[in-house]
């Protein structure tokens, strides 16, 4: 693809540059000598990358945004960082880049997404699909399952998972597989044109496979307790969060139990040749038994 055009610098932009999954994208973009435009809340936290300017804005700020989309033709939109107004900023970043003339937008979407979903989230996520399709830009969707460097984090001191999942299932996939896919579309985005991927790892998992796996792996004991709904909104309460994101944590539980991120999809493997990484194989690669 033609890497910049005009005087704006790269024509390739990539959000989400600071935090682990932007930033993987980003680096291996580099490493591969493709110039990009990496835009950021605070230019100090970019990473230093050859081929790589730096701009400045939120997604909440709609001129800032507008000014530094400005000559960019392919974006890489990762969804906000969680918080209680992020479907606002979303759908303001992307007025912001349809008014600055991008022309196909990759989002970072969630598995299941649906305005019903069991995970609050979720229904963010689509409705944020649902403001794109009709933004007049280009899109492709990249709904990944849970993070599957997330679950081993999970545990709690006494060794133990708890949540209300029930003997439901998660395709857990890892950053670096989610990465290599949105590269891999962002190097050439036309033939993915409205196109929707279910990013998963090679296996669903219930929360007892996962401990069992751990387990395994690191030679410590884990165990996975099924809550009630109730009991797990009363395990939570003493970190203080506010009410939506409490329900965020706890409804992660209930879509797994209601069996909606569940399946497992090909479209890691179709879009990079390579085989997703499994659990195990991230556990014996290096990963370790966190604390929550």
């Amino acid at each position: 693809m033609d890497n910049a055009r005009a005087d704006h610098g790269p024509d390739l932009a990539v959000t989400g540059s600071t935090g682990w999954l932007g930033g993987l994208v980003a680096r291996d973009l580099a490493q591969r000598g493709v110039g990009q435009r990496l835009v950021v809340r605070a230019a100090s936290r970019a990473p230093q990358l050859p081929g790589a300017t730096v701009v400045e804005c939120t997604y909440g700020d709609r001129e800032a945004a507008e000014r530094a989309l400005t000559g960019v033709r392919t974006l890489l939109m990762v969804s906000a960082s969680e918080q209680e107004d992020r479907l606002t900023e979303h759908r303001t970043f992307v007025d912001a880049a349809a008014a600055a003339g991008v022309e196909h937008v990759v989002y970072l979407s969630f598995f299941g997404a649906a305005p019903q979903a069991a995970f609050t989230l979720a229904r963010d996520h689509w409705a944020t699909e649902e403001h794109l399709k009709a933004s007049g830009m280009a899109w492709t969707f990249l709904r990944d399952n849970l993070y599957l460097e997330f679950m081993d984090q999970i545990v709690g001191d006494d060794g133990v998972i708890r949540g209300p999942a029930g003997d439901g299932r998660a395709a857990v996939v890892s950053h670096d597989d989610i990465a290599r896919v949105a590269v891999a579309v962002l190097l050439d985005p036309a033939p993915h044109t409205a196109r929707t991927y279910d990013l998963t790892g090679p296996e669903a998992l219930t929360f007892a496979d996962m401990a069992s796996v751990i387990s395994e792996v690191t030679g410590r004991v884990v165990t996975f307790h099924d809550e009630t709904v109730e009991e797990a909104y009363a395990s939570r309460a003493a970190y203080g969060a506010p009410d939506w994101q409490v329900d965020a944590w706890v409804s992660t539980y209930t879509a797994v139990r209601a069996g909606e991120l569940d399946g497992v999809s090909g479209d890691v493997e179709r879009l990079t040749g390579r085989r997703p990484t499994s659990l195990r194989e991230h556990l014996l690669a290096g990963g370790s038994a966190g604390v929550s």
